[in-house]
């Protein structure tokens, strides 16, 4: 995988000086800084994708984060110079059907366009990247009333704290940990869940950097489920016995009953709907024997798994995985492929929240879509509102 990631990012960067070197006729020596500029960040790219599964973060983490950042610029870069290409192809032709005197000032009107409109390019996405930057650093706390027709009355009132997505590895590590389990502890919630995705990379080089969640504490319990990316570059049941070392249940297709003032209701938890043979969900196997009767909580890292939870009479699920689309214009995307991208929704018959997630996967960037760690307030029908 690495090998063509290097070789899509070697393209890119070919790219990239032809269209902003050579189009743009930069002139020397500001054409060989440029150039070897491009270099330099192909570089970083490489450890950025790199990190964490192939290089350690121990070292590799602050050129992987300006890597990933780079990658985060491409993509704007990409999506403006197409914009400009695009416009400067109308230019060519509205010249081949001119005379040769106005072809010549169409063409030269099109040289200017092109100068002007990757200046503005490259600013607007450095701009955009800068703003993203600082947007991903800083996860919001969002508070929401969860309505829930079937919550027993002994549970109006619980705070649940979802965490999801925090892609921890190549761009960030122990201290982006500390600072989100720090923020839930003093939010004091009820319950913690965990939706997954909480790494990208190995056990042996990213394991350790998971360490705070031991200091997690809610009275009713810390639970959690995997997302795609606890299996991309490791096995995941390897990764959620390090989460189970550090506090957090695990529910591995399974359920477990949790109570107050005597009341009590179903947390259940399944693999994510992607995750690779022992492990694939298995809902049926979650909600075997129990009583239907009683209120379900689910945990699926993807918000499409909610057709499976209401089709078995699931309440509610607690999902992650979209990041609310990340950077913009993905989220238009993200719509296409999941049925709730962000918040408080339902499908068929279950509510469901989706997290944006406290982290970010690959670039360290958010753009119109803040991250967040999600207090969710039940409610009985009767008290919502």
């Amino acid at each position: 995988m690495q090998i063509v990631l290097a070789v899509v990012l070697a393209l890119i960067t070919f790219w990239f000086h032809r269209r902003l070197v050579r189009a743009t006729g930069l002139t020397r020596p500001w054409s060989l800084v440029a150039d070897g500029a491009l270099v330099l960040l192909y570089v970083l790219a490489l450890i950025g994708v790199s990190s964490g599964v192939l290089l350690d973060p121990a070292w590799a983490r602050p050129f992987a984060f300006a890597g990933w950042v780079w990658l985060a610029t491409v993509f704007y870069l990409v999506l403006g110079l197409l914009v400009v290409g695009l416009v400067a192809v109308v230019f060519r032709l509205v010249g081949r059907v001119r005379g040769t005197e106005r072809r010549e000032a169409t063409d030269s009107a099109r040289k200017r366009f092109v100068r002007f409109g990757s200046v503005v390019v490259v600013i607007a996405a450095v701009a955009t990247v800068g703003y993203g930057v600082a947007e991903a650093a800083r996860p919001q706390v969002t508070h929401t009333d969860v309505p829930l027709a079937r919550l027993p009355q002994q549970f109006d009132g619980v705070r649940v704290a979802l965490v999801s997505d925090l892609h921890v590895g190549p761009a960030r590590g122990r201290a982006f940990v500390q600072r989100v389990v720090d923020e839930v502890n003093r939010q004091r919630p009820d319950l913690v869940v965990i939706a997954g995705d909480l790494v990208d990379g190995t056990v042996d080089l990213v394991g350790a950097d998971l360490g705070p969640l031991a200091d997690l504490r809610a009275p009713l319990g810390i639970f959690g489920v995997s997302g795609n990316h606890e299996f991309y570059a490791d096995d995941g049941g390897k990764w959620l016995d390090v989460w189970q070392r550090h506090g957090v249940t695990t529910l591995r297709n399974q359920r477990s009953a949790i109570t107050r003032d005597g009341a009590s209701i179903d947390i259940v938890g399944i693999h994510d709907r992607t995750a690779p043979a022992p492990y694939e969900p298995d809902l049926d196997a979650a909600l075997a024997g129990r009583d239907p009767r009683r209120f379900a909580l689910l945990l699926a890292h993807e918000p499409l798994q909610a057709f499976d939870a209401s089709d078995a009479g699931v309440d509610l699920q607690l999902s992650g995985h979209t990041h609310g689309g990340q950077m913009w214009p993905i989220p238009y995307l993200v719509r296409l492929q999941q049925p709730t991208v962000q918040g408080l929704d339902r499908v068929e018959n279950t509510e469901i929240y989706t997290t944006r997630g406290a982290g970010a996967w690959g670039p360290p960037v958010r753009v119109g879509a803040p991250p967040e760690i999600s207090i969710l307030t039940l409610r009985t029908s009767a008290r919502a509102g």
